[in-house]
């Protein structure tokens, strides 16, 4: 891997990267469910609808949640029948706020949490059925290596499901899209969160993201199978998928 790597629109140390994101949702934790609907005007809890619906979460199955955070996606899944979640994300702080969410909603029974790096998962080969991993693979400073993790943990059969921001497919949206991104969403996270700079970071960090047939090449690459994506909102955001067989 290269000794350096994108973070937002900047290059920095490979070994930086981890600590810098950290640190950008170290921040954000607190308010990162009210920024998500004002970002995105509510339209991503229709977004994560969606991915939940292609999981298809079924009570003998065990499901991964990677970068799960404050643990909107695994609550969903549990309530649409999961038998077993894993809430798992690098970031201590969002699990706590996730934690917290779950004892308030009384969500104990088939959830767990775990503080881990996506690139070194501490789980046995061939031991989820499905994976889930929304809004957080282009945070992750070897999306390779995460994407092989995927595949190692998953049971043959399983399924890696991938939600994530992608390149927009509408031309005449573009100028409102980046206004939106660069302009709007930095104010918004200066009035509601207090911190306009790690707003700045992930509007940046879906510009350097792979694009939705580079991202589909590299989970071939990392040996996932039947790979298909499928845009939403024009583009914005792609749900991709791979089986391990």
């Amino acid at each position: 891997m290269s000794t350096e790597t994108d973070f937002g629109f900047r290059q920095v140390p490979a070994a930086e990267k981890a600590t810098l994101v950290r640190r950008v949702f170290d921040s954000v934790a607190p308010r990162y469910d009210l920024m998500n609907d004002a970002m995105s005007l509510g339209i991503h809890r229709l977004w994560k609808r969606i991915l939940l619906n292609a999981v298809a979460p079924r009570a003998g199955e065990v499901l991964l949640d990677l970068a799960g955070g404050t643990g909107d996606i695994s609550f969903l899944a549990l309530r649409r029948g999961a038998g077993q979640v894993i809430c798992s994300d690098i970031n201590h702080e969002m699990l706590r706020v996730g934690q917290d969410r779950a004892a308030e909603r009384g969500l104990v029974r088939g959830l767990s949490f775990l503080c881990a790096d996506a690139e070194r998962l501490p789980l046995p080969a061939d031991s989820v059925h499905k994976i889930t991993m929304a809004f957080g693979l282009r945070n992750c400073t070897d999306k390779a290596a995460v994407l092989r993790e995927m595949r190692r943990v998953l049971k043959p059969g399983g399924r890696a499901h991938v939600l994530e921001f992608s390149r927009l497919e509408i031309g005449a949206l573009v100028p409102l899209y980046d206004a939106w991104s660069f302009k709007v969403l930095p104010r918004l996270g200066s009035r509601i969160a207090g911190d306009a700079e790690s707003y700045e970071y992930l509007a940046e960090s879906i510009r350097t993201f792979p694009d939705q047939e580079a991202l589909a090449a590299m989970m071939r690459e990392a040996g996932l199978e039947r790979v298909a994506h499928r845009n939403l909102s024009g583009g914005i955001v792609a749900l991709h998928t791979g089986w391990k067989l």
